[in-house]
């Protein structure tokens, strides 16, 4: 199992990426597990999963996985402010097989986040169809008319201080889906740069964490669970 000790970009570099500022953390690349087919990886908050457009984007987890594992292909994503697991795929097949899998919903991942106030009921799920808020993309928004289908179950580990601790397990893969949930349930996450205001919006980083992926491994199918515990 390698680790990746440096980075693609030089260290401790900003860029401005339109309005906002774009600092990825310059931390080695965590392996979690890694083999002939799939490669899980923990990703830091504040990494782009995938380089966005002009050089000052370059630097994400797909590059500091591809500079370590040159054989590593994408599957899925996370939002660049989000942290935790995520898998690649060390061939086609794989890539395949594991697609699929997201495509028929068999992946199950869970997330935990840090929420504003005391969710009530402390357990329950959010059925609310969402689409994208064009005149303030790549801000989503609840959309009963066109909005694509998007559901999530939550459950509350913890609360206290005027915040919640909550588990989240998502049934669709909706951009920004587990934020905007929770925002129409009145609790943004902590530190959200889009949904977030006030208070709750003064955090070092936005509290959602991809917890645990459950999947079948692309060579014979066996079911295999990957966990990374949040540092929040």
């Amino acid at each position: 199992m390698r680790e990746r000790k440096g980075r693609v970009a030089s260290p401790g570099l900003c860029y401005r990426a339109g309005m906002t500022e774009y600092c990825p953390p310059d931390t080695p690349l965590e392996v979690l597990h890694a083999d002939h087919e799939i490669l899980i990886v923990n990703k830091p908050a504040g990494l782009l999963s995938v380089p966005g457009k002009g050089p000052e984007l370059a630097d994400c987890l797909q590059a500091r996985v591809v500079e370590a594992f040159p054989m590593a292909l994408l599957v899925h994503r996370l939002d660049r402010d989000t942290s935790g697991v995520m898998v690649f795929a060390v061939s086609p097949h794989a890539q395949r097989h594991l697609g699929l899998q997201f495509e028929k919903r068999y992946v199950k991942k869970t997330y935990v986040a840090r929420v504003e106030g005391h969710l009530e009921p402390q357990v329950g799920e959010v059925d609310l169809p969402l689409i994208v808020d064009w005149p303030n993309r790549p801000r989503q928004m609840v959309c009963h008319e066109t909005g694509k289908a998007a559901r999530t179950e939550y459950k509350v580990l913890k609360a206290s201080g005027g915040e919640s601790r909550v588990r989240l397990s998502p049934h669709t893969g909706r951009t920004h889906q587990l934020r905007v949930h929770m925002l129409a349930l009145g609790h943004p996450i902590l530190g959200d740069p889009f949904y977030a205001s006030g208070a709750a919006l003064e955090h070092p980083r936005m509290m959602l964490h991809s917890e645990e992926l459950r999947l079948r491994h692309p060579d014979g199918g066996r079911g295999m669970k990957f966990r990374s515990k949040a540092e929040f």
